[in-house]
């Protein structure tokens, strides 16, 4: 497959992954319209993990996925539902290979550097 058709699975199944992201933590926060905790993208979250662990899980132990359906599925869809669900399965990745200090890495540097660019962006919005 050529590297554009490649480009082309994982835009569609972004498309489909965004608008279901759009759709779930939308109607997750209506229902819990009285919190003011973002439980539509903890919802989103969690639940993109879920997929993507199970999906990886069955890809590695069934070898039932295609690498075209890999993209579209695991990068595309999932990828656009939340790319949480992928630093998560990588983290879980470099623990299953025994790499725990890298997992950790992984998961501090997550977390820092993204608060750090979400306030560093708040911050260059309200100064521009």
């Amino acid at each position: 497959m050529s590297y554009l058709g490649q480009v082309m699975i994982v835009g569609a199944g972004g498309f489909i992954g965004s608008a279901l992201r759009f759709v779930v933590s939308g109607w997750t926060q209506r229902l819990a319209a009285a919190t003011v905790f973002p439980v539509g993208t903890l919802v989103v979250n969690v639940l993109g993990c879920l997929a993507l662990g199970y999906l990886g899980g069955v890809a590695e132990y069934r070898q039932v996925l295609e690498p075209g359906q890999r993209l579209f599925l695991m990068v595309g869809i999932l990828g656009g539902f939340t790319t949480f669900s992928t630093f998560a399965f990588e983290s879980v990745s470099l623990l299953q290979d025994a790499e725990v200090a890298r997992a950790l890495l992984n998961t501090m540097l997550q977390v820092l550097l993204g608060f750090a660019a979400a306030f560093g962006g708040y911050l260059l919005a309200r100064a521009i």
